[in-house]
C-alpha cells in the first residue's frame, strides 16, 4: 500500500464515521500520511484527528479514538495505535509490503514512471500518483519546453527535469541560447534539443484562419501579392534560471557525476558547492552513501547466487528454515531479527510521489535528497540479508534479499535520471 493509497483508506474511515453520526465534520479532501517521527510506531502516521478536532467540537485524542475501529478494519492495515496528542499510527499487514516490492522488482527501473498501458481491453496510465499534492492533472501529449541561459548548472538542472517529465508521461523539448562549450558537454553529460532564442526557434506562422480565402486570378483582377507571414515566438513554459554554479573549473574537474551532483543536489535557488568532498568515499558523503547502497545491494545479489538461493518477497522477520532448494519446514530457533524495514518500505511506497512532485514542481533536489534517505534506510538491512557461517536460509533471508534488490532499483532509476552512474561494484 502506497501514502496515496493509505491516504485515501484514512479519508474513508472518516466518511464512515461520518455516515455513522460518530463525527459532525465535512469530509477533508485530503489526508496526510507520514514517516512516524521520534515515539512514533508502526509503518505510518497522520494528524488527521488533530486536524478534524476543531471542527467537531471534539478533543483530537476523541477523534484519534472514532477513527481508529474504522481504520483498523481497512484491507491491508495490520494495526492502529494512538499516540501523542492524538496521532494514529499505522502498521500495515505483511501481504502489502510483499506486494510493493513485488511491484518494483516486476517494474525495474521504470518504478514510479507513467507509462500508457493497454491490458484485456483496458487502455490507461500505469503508474500515475493521483492527489499528490503537485498539481498535475495526469499525462499530457502537449509538449513542455524549457529553456535554458549560456550557463552550465541551467543545462543540468534543465536535462533533469525533462527526464522527470518524460517519466510522469509529458513530452519535452529543450533550448539553450547558445551552442554550450565542449568541455561542458563532455564534463556534464549535457545534451540539449536546440539552440537560440525562442523567436528564433519559431517556426514560420501562418496566415490567421479567419483572414478571407484569396480570390483565383482573373485577366480582370490579377492575383493580390502573398500574404507576408511573421514567426510567432515560441511559447517557453519553464525558463530554467537556477543560482549559477561558483568555480566552474573546480567544478568540471570533479568528474561527471560529482559535478552533475553538486548542481542537483541544492535546490535550484541556493548556491552549490562543487568541492573535492564529493570525492571522498565517506559517510559524510550524499553521493557516497546513495552510490554505495546501490553497489551493496548488488553484492548481496551476487553473493546469494552464490549461495544458491534467490529472492521471494515476503515477511522479513519470518522464522523459516528453508533450504536452498526452497523447501521449508517450521523452526523453534527464534526468528533472525532485522533492523525495522518501516522506515525502507515507506520510503519506497513513497518514490512515485517523489518523481511526480519533483516533475511539477521542476526540482530535481526533491529526488536527490529522496534517494540520500532510502540509501540511509537501506543499509542497515545490509549486513542482516545473507545467512551466517553455517546457518541455512531463512524465508526472512528471502524476503530480506527481495527487500534489498528493490531498494537497488528505486537507487539505480533515481540516479538514472538524475544522470549519474549507479555502479555494480565500488
Amino acid at each position: 500500500m502506497t501514502p496515496v493509497e493509505l491516504s485515501r483508506t484514512v479519508l474513508r474511515a472518516v466518511r464512515r464515521a461520518v455516515e455513522g453520526g460518530e463525527l459532525r465534520v465535512a469530509v477533508p479532501e485530503k489526508a496526510s500520511v507520514t514517516v512516524p517521527g521520534a515515539g512514533g510506531w508502526g509503518d505510518y502516521a497522520t494528524n488527521i484527528a488533530l486536524q478534524l478536532a476543531r471542527p467537531a467540537g471534539e478533543t483530537p485524542r476523541r477523534v484519534a479514538e472514532v477513527l481508529r475501529p474504522h481504520l483498523a478494519g481497512a484491507h491491508g492495515v495490520s494495526g492502529v495505535e494512538i499516540t501523542g496528542p492524538g496521532f494514529l499510527n499505522i502498521s500495515l499487514g505483511s501481504t502489502a509490503s510483499t506486494a510493493l516490492v513485488e511491484e518494483i522488482l516486476r517494474r525495474g527501473p521504470r518504478y514510479g514512471f507513467v507509462e500508457f498501458v493497454e491490458f484485456g481491453g483496458f487502455e490507461g496510465f500505469e503508474g500515475f500518483v493521483e492527489g499528490d499534492g503537485a498539481g498535475r492533472d495526469g499525462p499530457t501529449d502537449r509538449p513542455v519546453h524549457l529553456h535554458a541561459p549560456h550557463d552550465p548548472r541551467a543545462l543540468v538542472l534543465m536535462d533533469v527535469i525533462a527526464r522527470l517529465l518524460r517519466s510522469q508521461g509529458t513530452p519535452v523539448r529543450t533550448s539553450c541560447e547558445t551552442r554550450p562549450e565542449p568541455e561542458w558537454t563532455a564534463a556534464l553529460r549535457i545534451d540539449v534539443d536546440a539552440y537560440g532564442t525562442p523567436a528564433a526557434l519559431a517556426s514560420p506562422a501562418t496566415p490567421a484562419a479567419t483572414a478571407a480565402p484569396e480570390a483565383p486570378a482573373t485577366p480582370e483582377a490579377p492575383a493580390a501579392p502573398a500574404t507576408p507571414t511573421t514567426p510567432a515566438p515560441l511559447d517557453v513554459d519553464v525558463d530554467i534560471r537556477p543560482v549559477p554554479a561558483p568555480h566552474l573549473a573546480e567544478l568540471l574537474s570533479l568528474g561527471p557525476d560529482a559535478a552533475r551532483w553538486a548542481l542537483l543536489h541544492p535546490a535550484a535557488h541556493d548556491r552549490p558547492r562543487p568541492t573535492a568532498d564529493l570525492l571522498v568515499q565517506g559517510e559524510g558523503n550524499p553521493l557516497f552513501r546513495v552510490r554505495y547502497a546501490h553497489a551493496r545491494t548488488r553484492a548481496v545479489s551476487r553473493n546469494a547466487a552464490d549461495l544458491g538461493f534467490t529472492a521471494r518477497p515476503g515477511d522479513v522477520d519470518e522464522g523459516v528454515q528453508e533450504d536452498v532448494h526452497g523447501d521449508t519446514a517450521p523452526t523453534t530457533a527464534p526468528p533472525v531479527r532485522t533492523p525495522p524495514p518501516a522506515p525502507l518500505l515507506a520510503h519506497l511506497a513513497d518514490h512515485p510521489r517523489v518523481l511526480a512532485r519533483a516533475a511539477a514542481h521542476r526540482a530535481p533536489d526533491l529526488l536527490a535528497r529522496h534517494l540520500v534517505a532510502v540509501a540511509d534506510a537501506t543499509l542497515p538491512l545490509l549486513p542482516t540479508t545473507l545467512p551466517l557461517g553455517d546457518e541455512k536460509p531463512l524465508a526472512a533471508h528471502r524476503a530480506r534479499l527481495a527487500l534489498a534488490e528493490a531498494a537497488g532499483v528505486v537507487l539505480a532509476g533515481g540516479l538514472s535520471l538524475l544522470g549519474i552512474d549507479a555502479p555494480e561494484h565500488l
